[in-house]
């Protein structure tokens, strides 16, 4: 056999194998895709966070969620967080009181636990307009959900770069 012969056997022999050298093994094949529409939903976002910065990451699940939903959108807090919304702490916590105001603006609905406002030390007059102090949280969550609106637990946990993690040699530079 010719050298040339030879060496068009070997690239046709290495090239199957170097095709999937690169990928990960997966006995279970590929996921399916189904881009669906959602039908209009009214959701209630039940919110308690220990950080009021971990409020950025709920700015982002309320937008994701209120395009794909298109529905009415209710975000009650009752937690720690809510010292964000008060008005001493605009400076300290200006970026993401901006964003949350930037939702109430296209209509989201901001409810405050009044139990949870009063044992943080705080009262009505002390936090922005844009919030509606409500008598307690949970009762609240569920009075929505009574009226048809669906729940949502929106731990503040984000997902972008979590693929990272573990091979930080795939992230793109």
């Amino acid at each position: 056999m010719s050298l040339t012969k030879s060496l068009m056997l070997a690239c046709l022999l290495i090239l199957p194998v170097s095709a999937f050298a690169d990928q990960a093994p997966s006995p279970y094949g590929k996921a399916k895709t189904n881009m669906h529409e959602y039908a209009k939903i009214d959701t209630v976002f039940d919110v308690n966070y220990e950080d009021p910065n971990q409020l950025n990451t709920l700015y982002f699940f309320v937008r994701n969620t209120s395009r794909a939903l298109g529905g009415k959108v209710v975000v009650v807090t009752h937690g720690p967080e809510l010292r964000a919304f008060a008005r001493e702490n605009y400076d300290r916590y200006q970026g993401v009181m901006d964003r949350m105001a930037e939702l109430a603006k296209e209509g989201v609905e901001f409810r405050m636990c009044n139990n949870a406002m009063k044992a943080a030390g705080f009262e009505a007059e002390d936090m922005h307009g844009f919030v509606t102090i409500v008598p307690a949280g949970f009762p609240e969550v569920a009075a929505l959900q009574a009226q048809g609106y669906q729940y949502v637990n929106p731990l503040p946990l984000p997902v972008r770069d979590v693929r990272y993690l573990e091979r930080p040699e795939l992230k793109k530079q």
